[in-house]
This record gives structure tokens, C-alpha cells and sequence, in this order.
């Protein structure tokens, strides 16, 4: 992707064309990218619309989603237009756990139901946007995690966060901790999933696919596949894969047996390898439903 001051974060796709997108952490310019073209342009430039920064990038029905990380914003734009259809901007819940004193750290997104879940990496709570008739409602905080299995330390917290088939629970990782929790959407009952001693620390984007969860994690720069029961309660860590092709990686999409990951380099200060890229990884045979 062009720029030399990049350092991607998340990544959201749009199966049905190929087409995908990322947001850059430093300035929020939004790229476009397609499978089957090598280059990446800019969609949307950065600092429009008080877009600084985006960490979580999601598409869903024609709508692109963006977290603004230390903005505490969050944008929806229609696709088609680039036009830009809702604001948010998180309130203040509780303590923050920032080391730096930054407010909230708007992350990671994901849908179930008519409804994006958002999380907040300095904040203790899970906010969420129910659409009708396909617009965006109001932002709300739906859970507090306070008083949840979910602890909320100094430095990153939740990150990363996924969906279950059937859209009954939401699943998210505690980069500081390595721990992954079960989200019952209905109840909003939150439990550990037990990985029998094992953790996946520095977790960042996940993938579920069926009871096969792919974490994301930046050091040592791999994917992690864990089996979960079927339950999604229980977990047991498979062979990970990617490290030597990986350089700090932080989100993935799949599409036709290859995982598109983010190599974010947000390691590497003022000495990234440059061009920054997105990595087509072949994904091990077997690891996916389907694809033996």
C-alpha cells in the first residue's frame, strides 16, 4: 500500500467483489485492495470527517465500519458513495486504563444480529449500535465488564472480537492476558474459556469458523488455530502458523483457502520495511471446514 508512515491495523472485506479494506493507525486514510490486484489505493484520505486513526475495519451490507483507537470514535459509510452516514463518539465508562491517560481505545467490531459490537481496549465495556431498516441507531454501552470474568488492568485489554454461527455469542481476546471469553448475546453472561493452562497473549484479530477460532497474535507474528468445543467454552491450541511471513501481524480475513493478513509493523518505530503490505498465507490444509 502507498505511504511510508502506514503501520495498518485491522482489515475488512467485501467478499462478494474481492475487494477489502485497512486502516492506517497514524493518520486514519482508509485503502482499498482487491485479491486479485497486487496495489492498494487510497478509498478514503485520513483526517476527513476527524478520522485520525483507524484500528477496526468491517464491512457488512454495503456499510464500512471504522474504529478511530484513541479518538474514541467510530465512523459508518456507505461504500458505494464514500459517503459518510453516522458519527460516534464513546462516553466515558469508569476508569481508564491507559498508560498514556488516553480516554478510550475504540478497537475492534463485529456483528451479530442487527447490531455492531465494539470494543474498547482502555475502556471496561462493549458498546453497541443496533441498526433498523439498515441505518445506524444510536451508540450505546451494552455491557460493563466490571463485574465480569473480564479484568481490566494498565496497558491493552480486549482486542480482537468475532462471532459464533448463529450469532448467539460473541468471542474476544485479552491481548495483555492471552485469555478468550464467551459472550452470550441474549443473556450477556460473559465465561472464560478454558484452555487448559495454555494462553494466546498479544491476541489481536480473530476468525471463527465453526468451533475453529484463528487468533491473530503480534509477537511472535503467527496465527494461532484453537479447537473449541462445541460450546465454544473450552479450547485446545493447535499448530500455529505464518511466523516467517509475518512482521507484527494484527487482523486477517479468508477467502478461498488464503488468510489476508495485516502486517502492521507497529514494532518497528521509525524503521518499517517498506512497502507496508497485506500477506495472501496459505492457510494448512485442514485447519478450515471444508478445505481439506
Amino acid at each position: 500500500m502507498p505511504g511510508d508512515r502506514v503501520f495498518p491495523e485491522s482489515i475488512g472485506a467485501q467478499k462478494s467483489t474481492g475487494d477489502f479494506f485497512v486502516g492506517s493507525t497514524t493518520d486514519g486514510t482508509i485503502y482499498r485492495g482487491n485479491v486479485r490486484r497486487p496495489k492498494l489505493e487510497v478509498f478514503l484520505p485520513g483526517g476527513r470527517d476527524g478520522r485520525t486513526a483507524a484500528t477496526g475495519v468491517r464491512v457488512r451490507e454495503g456499510r464500512l465500519w471504522v474504529g478511530g483507537r484513541f479518538t474514541g470514535r467510530l465512523f459508518v459509510y456507505e461504500i458505494k458513495t464514500r459517503r459518510l452516514l453516522r458519527t460516534y463518539q464513546v462516553p466515558e465508562f469508569g476508569e481508564s486504563f491507559s498508560p498514556r491517560r488516553e480516554r478510550s481505545l475504540v478497537n475492534d467490531i463485529t456483528f451479530a444480529g442487527d447490531a455492531a459490537y465494539v470494543t474498547d481496549s482502555f475502556q471496561p465495556v462493549i458498546y453497541r449500535v443496533v441498526s433498523k431498516a439498515g441505518r445506524p441507531g444510536d451508540l450505546e454501552p451494552w455491557l460493563d465488564l466490571r463485574d465480569t470474568p473480564i479484568a481490566y488492568a494498565e496497558g491493552f485489554n480486549l482486542n480482537g472480537i468475532t462471532v459464533s454461527d448463529g450469532q448467539r455469542y460473541l468471542v474476544t481476546v485479552n491481548y495483555r492476558t492471552g485469555e478468550l471469553f464467551r459472550i452470550d448475546v441474549k443473556t450477556r453472561k460473559v465465561l472464560k474459556i478454558d484452555l487448559g493452562g495454555a494462553e494466546v497473549r498479544t491476541g489481536d484479530g480473530l476468525l471463527l469458523d465453526g468451533t475453529t477460532l484463528l487468533v491473530v497474535r503480534e509477537e511472535p507474528g503467527e496465527i494461532q488455530p484453537v479447537k473449541l468445543s462445541e460450546n465454544l467454552l473450552r479450547g485446545t491450541l493447535g499448530e500455529p502458523f505464518g511466523r516467517s511471513r509475518l512482521r507484527l501481524p494484527t487482523a486477517m480475513f479468508e477467502l478461498g483457502g488464503r488468510g489476508y493478513v495485516v502486517n502492521s509493523q507497529l514494532d518497528r518505530g521509525q524503521n518499517p520495511k517498506l512497502p507496508f503490505t497485506v500477506e495472501a498465507l496459505p492457510i494448512p490444509k485442514g485447519t478450515l471446514r471444508g478445505r481439506s
